[in-house]
């Protein structure tokens, strides 16, 4: 099968484990309901698409939750920083389905949609890399043809230099990259407010 499989990290709804950085300014209860929108934004992009995708949970995997479809299986992050389960993730996905396309994404991106899932997934055919930059100097989408460790490491996540560090080893590597537009992650009550009024 040469379809493209889609990769999801999520965390479990948990007051005071998710969106820590927004509950500084929000409080905990408020940051849980914000995250758990943005889970059911990103249930609601893979049921319109029906692509075969693998969420990945942080810890244990949720029963009956946002990601009950026939389609899609769930597995457990593997240990280690952001970029060794990114890593782990895309090689056990790719030995399971000899997939020539993978995207992963994560569930910060309230504006994210099925057209950015479809817009990467087209441009990984001319493409070996393809990026959904974050407003924060990160990535909410990363598009493989290939697998290369060095994409993941000496990388210090969750800061402003990850995407420039993920671009200048594309071109050291002689990877072909290409973009999808820029969108906000949502950590911050900036990062909030800046969304539509109204959407969370």
């Amino acid at each position: 099968m040469t379809e493209t499989k889609l990769i999801v990290f999520v965390k479990q709804p948990e007051i005071g484990k998710v969106k820590t950085r927004l509950a500084k300014d929000i409080g905990d209860k408020k940051a849980l309901e914000v995250y758990k929108k943005l889970l059911q934004k990103t249930a609601d992009i893979i049921e319109e698409s029906q692509w075969p995708t693998f969420v990945y949970y942080k810890d244990q995997v949720g029963k009956n939750d946002y990601f009950s479809f026939p389609w899609v299986i769930k597995k457990t992050q593997s240990n280690g920083d952001l970029g060794k389960k990114m890593l782990d993730a895309f090689v056990e996905v790719k030995e399971e389905t000899e997939a020539n396309k993978i995207i992963i994404i994560g569930s910060d991106c309230y504006d994210l949609s099925l057209q950015h899932l479809e817009k990467a997934s087209k441009k990984l055919d001319d493409s070996d890399v393809v990026i959904g930059p974050s407003n924060d100097g990160g990535y909410y989408l990363l598009g493989l043809k290939s697998i290369n460790d060095e994409l993941f490491s000496g990388i210090e996540w969750s800061t402003p230099e990850v995407l420039d560090k993920t671009i200048e080893k594309c071109k050291s590597l002689g990877l072909k990259i290409d973009f999808i537009e820029q969108l906000i992650d949502i950590d911050t009550l900036e990062d909030l407010n800046s969304i539509n009024q109204g959407s969370l």
